[in-house]
Formats: structure tokens, C-alpha cells, sequence
């Protein structure tokens, strides 16, 4: 009955959010249909969220996310890249401001890409975020 257990549990996907300190710093998310990785180097200081689903994004030139439930916005770019088999899809930049207070600040968030529309869950994201943004510190500041 324990394995039964512990195979069940290895099948479900994680739904908290974590942060984990270190070079780089990491915030990342496991819900089902969508992983959500954010990383921070804070010797660039260089920034990065990565979406990766089971299917591929579709290919478009503007990337939307869309948060709800509080203080809505939605960030768009057209700086996204699509990677492994096109399930991946990372931005790249400077400085996450937006991105963090969104996840900070809301109760859902929705990946927007070529008529797609992927939501997921912010619930429990506001304190591994303040961590992930006390962590993104430049120490040189």
C-alpha cells in the first residue's frame, strides 16, 4: 500500500511555489499543463522566466502574460524564444519588475502566444517572489 502511495504522489505534479537561493537564484512552479521557471543572476544582473508545457507553443511574434486578481496587467514582448521541440518558451532581460510584482500582487497569470492561453496559479507565490526579489539584489548597488 506504501508504494501505491509513493507512486501516486510521484505522479502528481507539485503545485507550491519554491525558491531556491544560489547563482542563479530560482523560482519556479509545477502545475499540471505548465512549469514555470524564473531565474536571477545577480552578476549580469540578468533575468529569466521560462514556460514549458507537454505541447508546442505556438510561433508568434508577440508573447503576452496577463495577470489577474488584484493589480491586472499584462506585459508583452516580442523578445521570446522557443526551445526544446518548441514546449519551451523563455524571455530574457534586465530587470523583472512587472513580472514579480504581478506574481506578487495576483491570484492567476495567463501565457498568451498565437491564440493560445495557458492560465496558472499564483496561490502561495507571494512570499517564495519577495525571497526570489530580495535574492535579485545587485550586490554592487
Amino acid at each position: 500500500m506504501r508504494l501505491v502511495l509513493v507512486l501516486a504522489s510521484l505522479a502528481t505534479p507539485v503545485t507550491a511555489w519554491e525558491f531556491t537561493p544560489g547563482l542563479p537564484c530560482v523560482l519556479n512552479h509545477v502545475e499540471d499543463g505548465i512549469a514555470v521557471e524564473l531565474t536571477h543572476d545577480p552578476t549580469q544582473p540578468l533575468f529569466t522566466i521560462t514556460l514549458t508545457r507537454p505541447t508546442p507553443w505556438p510561433e508568434a511574434e508577440i508573447f503576452a502574460l496577463s495577470f489577474q486578481g488584484g493589480s491586472d496587467l499584462t506585459i508583452t514582448t516580442n523578445r521570446h524564444e522557443l526551445s526544446d521541440a518548441g514546449r519551451s518558451l523563455t524571455v530574457t532581460d534586465r530587470g523583472f519588475g512587472n513580472v514579480l510584482n504581478g506574481l506578487i500582487l495576483n491570484d492567476t497569470a495567463t501565457a498568451l502566444i498565437g491564440g493560445a492561453a495557458v492560465p496558472f496559479s499564483l496561490t502561495g507565490a507571494d512570499g517564495p517572489t519577495r525571497a526570489f526579489a530580495d535574492c535579485a539584489v545587485d550586490p554592487a548597488v
